[in-house]
This record gives C-alpha cells, sequence and structure tokens, in this order.
C-alpha cells in the first residue's frame, strides 16, 4: 500500500518586488506569479541595486542559489544515504521535493534518518515544500499512485530521480552473493529492486513530462554496470540494464523535449555500504581517505552531479552516463 504524510508549507517568498525585478531584464525569473532573480545575475546590475537601498544583500545572495525554484522533484529511496543527499541538495537549490521510501522501517534501518518525515521536515525548514511517501516500487500500482499524489498536490512533475536500488547483500539481508547460483527468489529481488522500480517509475512519470512539453530524469545506476569483479553478478546486469535502458529512454523522449541521464557511483560511504564493508572485514580505518581523490564517495559528491543535471546548465546533455567515482573505475580496468 501506498502511504503518505503531507504537511505542507508555501515557499517563503523574496521581499523584492515585481516591479523592481523587471529592472534587472534578462534576469528575471517567474514562477506561480513571484519573480526571483537566476543565479546570473549581472554584478554591476546588483551593485546598482543595492545602492538603490531596496534589497539587503543577504536575501538576493539567497535567491542566487535557487536556480531550481518552481520545480518539483521525486526523488525515490530518499529516506537515507544518496537518495537523502540528493533530496536536501534539491531542496536547497529551491526545488519542491517529494521523498519516497519503500516503508517506515527503511530509512531508520542503518541510522542515518529516524524517519522519512525527518527528511520531509528539513526540507520545509529551507522553505521549500515536501511530501514523503511510501510504496514499493517492485509494484508498478504504487508507482503511478505516487505519481498521482505529487500530481493532486503540485500540478506538474519537473524532476524525477530514479535513485531506489540496492544489492540483498548490501541491505545486510545475508551474505554476499558470489556467483550465478544465487537462489532464484534472491535474482528476482535484485532485477526488480534495482532495473524494475526505474522502469516502473518512468513509464509512470513519462506521459506527464510529454504532456509538459519538459522534464529532467536521473537514473542511478554504478560502476558495477560496467566492470566484471566476479561477484554481484546479478546486481551488475541489473545496474547494466538502467545504462541501457537511460540511453534509449533518451532517444524516444529527445522530441519532447524530455532529458534522460544517469549517474553511475563507485564505492560511496552511506550506512548501507559501511555495513557491507564490515561484512568483508574492513574496519573504520581501511575507509580513511588517501588524498583528495584517492577516498571513498561521500552522498554529496554524487548529489552535486544530479543538481547538475537537473538544472539549466545541462539542458542540452542527454543520454549520458556519468561515473562518479574519483577515478576508481579507471584504475581497475
Amino acid at each position: 500500500m501506498l502511504a503518505r504524510s503531507k504537511r505542507l508549507r508555501q515557499p517563503s517568498k523574496s521581499p523584492v518586488s515585481r516591479g523592481a525585478i523587471c529592472k534587472l531584464g534578462t534576469a528575471e525569473q517567474v514562477t506561480h506569479g513571484v519573480a526571483y532573480p537566476r543565479h546570473f545575475l549581472c554584478v554591476s546590475d546588483l551593485l546598482g541595486y543595492f545602492c538603490g537601498g531596496h534589497v539587503r544583500l543577504k536575501e538576493v545572495l539567497k535567491l542566487v542559489g535557487k536556480h531550481l525554484t518552481g520545480k518539483i522533484a521525486i526523488v525515490t529511496g530518499s529516506g537515507r544515504g544518496i537518495g537523502k543527499a540528493i533530496a536536501l541538495r534539491l531542496a536547497k537549490a529551491g526545488a519542491d521535493v517529494v521523498v519516497h521510501d519503500e516503508n517506515e522501517e527503511a530509512p531508520r534501518k542503518f541510522g542515518e534518518s529516524k524517519s522519512l518525515e525527518e527528511v520531509a521536515e528539513q526540507i520545509r525548514a529551507m522553505g521549500q515544500r515536501s511530501l514523503a511517501l511510501f510504496g514499493d516500487l517492485t509494484l508498478p500500482q504504487n508507482c503511478q499512485r505516487i505519481v498521482d499524489a505529487v500530481l493532486s498536490e503540485f500540478g506538474r512533475i519537473d524532476i524525477l530521480v530514479n535513485n531506489a536500488g540496492g544489492d540483498i547483500g548490501a541491505k545486510g539481508e545475508k551474505p554476499e552473493p558470489n556467483d550465478l547460483f544465487i537462489p532464484e527468489p534472491d535474482l528476482y529481488t535484485v532485477i526488480n529492486r534495482n532495473l524494475l522500480t526505474t522502469v516502473h517509475m518512468c513509464r509512470a512519470v513519462v506521459p506527464v513530462m510529454m504532456r509538459q512539453g519538459s522534464g529532467k530524469i536521473v537514473n542511478i545506476t554504478s560502476v558495477a554496470a560496467f566492470l566484471a569483479l566476479g561477484r554481484e553478478i546479478a546486481y551488475a546486469a541489473a545496474k547494466a540494464g538502467i545504462v541501457q535502458f537511460t540511453r534509449n529512454l533518451a532517444a524516444m523522449l529527445r522530441p519532447y523535449g524530455i532529458n534522460v541521464n544517469a549517474i553511475a557511483p563507485g564505492d560511496t560511504l552511506t550506512g548501507r555500504y559501511l555495513a557491507t564493508l564490515r561484512q568483508r572485514g574492513l574496519s573504520e580505518e581501511d575507509v580513511k581517505p588517501k588524498g583528495r581523490l584517492e577516498r571513498y564517495g561521500e552522498p554529496d559528491d554524487i548529489a552535486k552531479v544530479v543538481e547538475f543535471f537537473v538544472s539549466d546548465w545541462a539542458d542540452f546533455v542527454t543520454g549520458q552516463i556519468l561515473v562518479v567515482d574519483g577515478g576508481m573505475y579507471l584504475c581497475k580496468l
């Protein structure tokens, strides 16, 4: 079943008047009848504006960073880890964010969040609206219910980040599978949890974006899609499926003005991954950074790239798979 929690807060409005912002010319951005300065304001315009005494510096600087103002985003699997970092970064950039997890227990599993509602509250504290929704995305009907709930509250969907996934070993449910002969139910679990959750969410969201004539989709795959490590075979196959799904979906949706890209993270220090490392016998000392690039990734390393893909900066980028791993993939080729 799909559960929901919906305490909404309207985004705070700038003290800048619409008439005053119009004086900035091309720096105007209008969303829901409210004018906001965009992130590329001219310095000369701003200095003249400050000297006129119309706006406090900190208010303008706050708005300059909110380049996703007015955008509605869905981030699946955002109760903890990489998904949580993505949701918070998009909210910081001005988006209203719908957070999701499989059930109420999932965000608490590795101690990274007390609840999904806690993540939603963090977003509201930034002045953005948020909705917390639960549902098993391996079931297509739950994906459609999430989309219907978002449209009911916000009226549109501008951004979809398909982050939900993970291996069975990575969730600490049982020892990590190392070969082809994992039990058949486990095989289906891994494929469904990774590849099919992404496919089902896209099938539910894409018609909305097609009607809008715009949208940004970012799928989270893994460097496991490109490496042959002799383990996590089903997981690697599912993540490789996301790579080709992303490319083909990008080609299909290009005429509709919808961008589809993917990010392939390397080893990233989430609570879930730390549990996996402990299963492998590694200690805290083993994961300490050795250099700026010679280290494990942090969730925000991935979130920063998601922010790029869903922003205006990536309007002419589609069908790309970006590896974010500090060069780890290169060193294993």
